[in-house]
């Protein structure tokens, strides 16, 4: 007996992959027909057997009609992914080797007419007998070749989304777009368009980006979303949109553990503020961000740190040179380290990663170094926007973010090739400078928005207890220029009497 098709636009089905009912604001909307169009290798068959399996696995009749992979091909695509297809029904729809024989290929009839025709009646028995509620047909382009013409194609669809929606059933559509001319007739028909794309790279892998191009009655999330391919099928990755998170609460001061620290930065860096730490190669810049993670998890809080260029047993060595023990944080899950791969990760699935950590109450993150995440993704645009999206995400779950900039030049007047200082609330420089014949390292505070700070430069030291946050530098002039002045006591009082 025929179920009457669903009415309501909030009626929603999961779609069974990870991040898609996110963007999708819910899911598919139930008895609708929907299209999922891409070039060959884009995922559109693991998407759909992802979509199938979630039906499957609450108990619902799927069913899976194939008009160019034939049943062998695709389980093994589904056990590539360690999917069941245990509950789904696939049914072969491709022409039999008989075609190939020149006496079958002669009729007073065009072919199209009668394989179009046995098509439709071999898809219909199917979906008689089984009566599914998820439907599966891969794909459109063989259907548009056998159409012949856009007229015929375009009411050949039309009619099939009507049958479907009479037998309150969810179809999903495929289309590899190898036909000429067919994605806009199906596009103007369907309920819900997703476009998956692959974008090329100069070095490493290619970036996938998911769009949702139409969605009827649904406030979707708009924009490219990145997605992988992993084993065990596709991810989406949805856009960041802060507006979607904002909310307000007392922020309280985040101790460093170092006092003398703690008081050229006013007491300590703000819930929800973000931390430039900024400086040539050397001076100190990780170590300095490390200080606050091993604070906080030694409060038994969480942390996360992105590395980029260092390798995740440098750092471990690196910290405990300096008597910095992070391997007891890490072992007793307060500490998440992740060693980025530059070359195989995507700005999407990067700030996803982030906002995870977040998300599972990380309270302390470092991004190590903005240099590194620059690089990593040269080809990917708006990444400056992309971070700030970032960075308000942390701000909003009182999140204390510290990102680390390598300026170039070691002496004298400094450069860098990423500028987000106007982004972070706070800017902490070091900076080397030389005196007595020996080289030395400064710290001042230049910038920070949520109190009161030292405006001093302060000595700085990286020893094998810790680091070492000295005395205010009253007897120089110029430390900022690499090579300063010795300052008269008598000139030196009268500044700071």
């Amino acid at each position: 007996m025929l179920q009457p098709q669903n009415k309501q636009t909030d009626a929603f089905i999961s779609t069974g992959i990870a991040g898609l009912d996110s963007i999708l604001a819910g899911g598919l909307t139930k008895d609708r027909l929907y299209l999922i169009e891409g070039d060959p290798g884009t995922g559109k068959t693991t998407m759909a057997l992802q979509f199938l399996v979630e039906g499957a696995r609450r108990g619902e009749p799927v069913l899976y009609i194939t008009l160019a992979e034939n049943e062998v091909e695709l389980r093994a695509v589904a056990h590539s992914h360690g999917f069941s297809l245990e509950g789904i029904t696939v049914h072969e729809i491709i022409p039999a080797e008989g075609v190939l024989d020149p006496d079958e290929q002669y009729t007073v009839f065009h072919p199209s007419e009668i394989e179009l025709g046995e098509t439709n009646r071999l898809i219909l028995e199917q979906i008689e007998r089984l009566n599914p509620t998820r439907v599966v047909l891969d794909s459109l382009s063989e259907l548009q070749l056998l159409a012949a013409n856009p007229l015929r194609y375009r009411r050949h669809v039309l009619a099939l989304k009507q049958y479907f929606a009479r037998r309150a059933c969810t179809a999903l559509f495929l289309d590899d777009k190898t036909a000429v001319g067919g994605d806009q007739q199906v596009r103007s028909i369907a309920h819900g368009v997703i476009s998956l794309q692959q974008i090329e790279s100069g070095y490493g892998a290619e970036r996938r980006v998911l769009r949702v191009l139409k969605y009827r009655g649904i406030d979707y999330r708009r924009g490219p979303h990145d997605y992988t391919i992993i084993s065990g099928g596709v991810v989406a990755y949805p856009r960041i949109v802060t507006s979607e998170s904002r909310e307000l609460a007392p922020r309280r001061q985040v101790a460093s553990g170092l006092a003398s620290l703690d008081a050229l930065l006013g007491g300590g860096l703000e819930e929800g503020s973000s931390t430039l730490v900024s400086g040539p190669p050397g001076t100190g810049k990780s170590s300095l961000a490390a200080q606050f993670v091993k604070a906080v998890t030694d409060r038994q809080q969480k942390a996360a740190m992105f590395v980029f260029e260092e390798s995740f047993n440098t750092l471990l060595n690196r910290a405990d040179g300096i008597g910095m023990d992070l391997r007891k944080p890490l072992a007793s899950g307060m500490l998440q380290v992740n060693q980025i791969d530059p070359a195989e990760l995507s700005p999407g699935q990067f700030a996803h990663l982030v906002c995870t950590a977040a998300d599972e109450g990380a309270k302390v993150v470092v991004i190590d170094s903005l240099n590194g995440y620059m690089n990593a993704m040269p080809e990917a645009r708006f990444l400056i926007t992309q971070l700030r999206e970032v960075l308000t995400y942390l701000g909003q779950r009182g999140v204390v973010t510290l990102l680390v900039g390598v300026q170039q030049g070691v002496i004298g007047q400094m450069g860098s090739t990423v500028d987000v200082s106007y982004l972070a609330d706070n800017v902490l420089v070091l900076r080397y400078y030389e005196a007595g014949g020996a080289v030395h390292k400064a710290l001042s505070v230049f910038k920070k928005r949520g109190s009161q700070h030292e405006t001093t430069l302060r000595s700085f030291a990286i020893t094998d207890r810790g680091l070492e946050v000295g005395p205010v530098l009253k007897g120089f002039r110029g430390i900022l220029t690499g090579v300063p002045v010795k300052v008269p006591d008598d000139e030196d009082e009268a500044k700071h009497g």
